[in-house]
């Protein structure tokens, strides 16, 4: 989070929200890369795309070294992957669950 910045947690809060509201507006893989291209910088973007392989990667259970080598990713973010996995907010684990039941 950025330190500069003079908004209240309340309207953090609400910007946020609207943030997801939008993604969920969002209808096909087209329009989200669009938004994400938009909204992102190239290595934002990148950043963002590695976590998702990896998370994928771990949760298919393959060792973080095998995961480094596959991705390129650094052994400290696959750790860092990792304990979200395991102890954060549940995103990883609800998107990969739907990833393998084969929702869109």
């Amino acid at each position: 989070m950025k330190a500069h910045r003079q908004v209240s947690p309340r309207q953090e809060a609400l910007n946020e929200r609207a943030l997801y509201q939008a993604i969920l507006s969002l209808r096909s893989p087209e329009e989200l890369q669009a938004f994400f291209r938009d909204l992102c910088t190239p290595a934002e973007l990148q950043a963002l795309t590695d976590r998702w392989a990896v998370a994928v990667k771990l949760q298919d259970r393959i060792p973080y070294r095998e995961v480094q080598r596959e991705t390129g990713v650094s052994v400290t973010t696959i750790g860092r992957v990792a304990r979200y996995l395991n102890a954060g907010h549940g995103g990883y684990s609800i998107a990969a669950a739907r990833r393998a039941a084969g929702h869109r």
